[in-house]
């Protein structure tokens, strides 16, 4: 394996490397597509760089609509003809009684990892202001229909849609470019959001910071193009796009960002 390839990534990233590199591997061994579960935004941009290396292996991804923040992705030689089936991707609607009440993007995700399921599991959760709808691997399917049954104190039903009935989630996400002196973690929520860079630092000692959901442990670590950022009670943000230096030699760089009102 080539050493230098790492030098580019994160050392925390080096075991999902190596988790590409085995897929990518079996693909061109049994000559047949390995899908993948769902990935977050970072994930798929370093599947895209590893597998753009090969010669006879293609990707594409998909998570059920355009723009979607997480993606299966079908890794397949380039001869396959690739199909919107091969992404076992099923959808979901909550029926609830609206009338009592509203849920929320942290409601549903909160009862299906109650069920014992690895985020993975589930692509994107959205809203069009009337209903909520969820992308999930369909090999789950029939297990979250029998076993979710209620979502925070509502009675719900699961019920199965295709593709054409998915509703267009309500963007409630904004772009911004800003400059920072750092891409440390902390430094850019303090940035972002306008707080102290120690009160930034306690939150993320505290557990209220996840980066590609999973809980963040180091204030210092540096952010890359695609890293999704969750700070709770304040809101998400992912990091787009290094858009070079300023003359004080600050970076500029491009977010997306979803502020809690």
């Amino acid at each position: 394996m080539d050493s230098i390839i790492y030098q580019h990534y994160r050392p925390e990233e080096a075991s999902f490397i190596d988790q590409v590199f085995s897929w990518i591997e079996q693909v061109d061994s049994t000559y047949a597509p390995y899908l993948t579960v769902f990935l977050t935004p970072r994930q798929c941009r370093i599947v895209l760089q590893l597998v753009n290396r090969q010669d006879d292996i293609k990707v594409k991804f998909n998570g059920g609509k355009i723009g979607s923040e997480s993606q299966r992705a079908l890794i397949y030689p380039n001869y396959y003809q690739v199909q919107e089936e091969d992404f076992d991707l099923s959808y979901l609607q909550i029926d609830y009684p609206i009338k009592f009440g509203d849920l929320s993007h942290s409601k549903i995700l909160g009862a299906f990892l109650a069920l014992g399921i690895e985020r993975n599991r589930l692509g994107d959760i959205f809203t069009n202001g009337q209903v909520w709808q969820v992308v999930v691997d369909q090999k789950m399917l029939d297990y979250f229909k029998q076993n979710l049954v209620k979502i925070d104190h509502f009675g719900i039903k699961l019920k199965e849609l295709d593709s054409s009935q998915l509703v267009d989630p309500i963007d409630e996400w904004e772009i911004e470019v800003i400059t920072s002196s750092s891409l440390r973690l902390d430094s850019l929520i303090s940035s972002i959001f306008h707080i102290s860079r120690q009160r930034s630092k306690d939150m993320i000692k505290s557990g209220l910071v996840k980066v590609n959901f999973v809980m963040a442990e180091r204030g210092d670590s540096l952010l890359q193009e695609d890293d999704l950022v969750s700070v709770r009670r304040f809101g998400r943000f992912q990091l787009k796009q290094l858009m070079g230096m300023t003359k004080k030699n600050n970076y500029r760089i491009q977010i997306k960002i979803l502020k809690v009102n």
